[in-house]
């Protein structure tokens, strides 16, 4: 991944600068992380943020979004975190909440409670707390009668 690298141009033209601002450039790229919180690197407080957000080092907070969040292999974060998809390769404590989908990869680490409409876990991830899968989405509906319906 390259947060630097842009499209060289060939030859000079009137209508496009040769040179862009990396920021202009990042923002026209779709699915790409657009902010970085760096392996090294230590944060606490209250992230909130459009767009993807990768996390390679510490934080301690709490993190919302309608966005993505990776919390990449290596990372440490405790948190109480409310985000619209949530990729987790390190180590999570908190809550986690999401409108769209966690993805739990290997080797990642979870000690907290889940809630989402969707889940992928893979084999080897480690997840210590409970489960909540409902539609979040959707505005409160009802839940279908049991099975065998109303016997009197």
């Amino acid at each position: 991944m390259a947060l630097l690298g842009g499209k060289k141009e060939e030859a000079p033209s009137s209508s496009k600068p040769l040179f862009r601002r990396e920021e202009e450039s990042v923002s026209q790229r779709s699915g790409e992380v657009h902010t970085l919180l760096g392996k090294g690197s230590e944060f606490e407080g209250k992230l909130t943020f459009e767009g993807q957000v990768r996390i390679d080092g510490k934080f301690n907070g709490q993190i919302i979004t309608k966005d993505v969040l990776v919390i990449g292999d290596g990372a440490r974060v405790q948190a109480e975190i409310q985000a619209g998809t949530v990729i987790i390769n390190g180590q999570v404590e908190g809550n986690v909440k999401a409108t769209q989908i966690i993805e739990l990869k290997t080797p990642g680490r979870v000690k907290g409670n889940l809630e989402t409409p969707s889940l992928s876990m893979d084999r080897g991830v480690i997840f210590e707390g409970s489960l909540k899968m409902e539609n979040l989405g959707a505005g409160g509906g009802t839940r279908p009668p049991p099975p065998g319906g109303d016997k009197k």
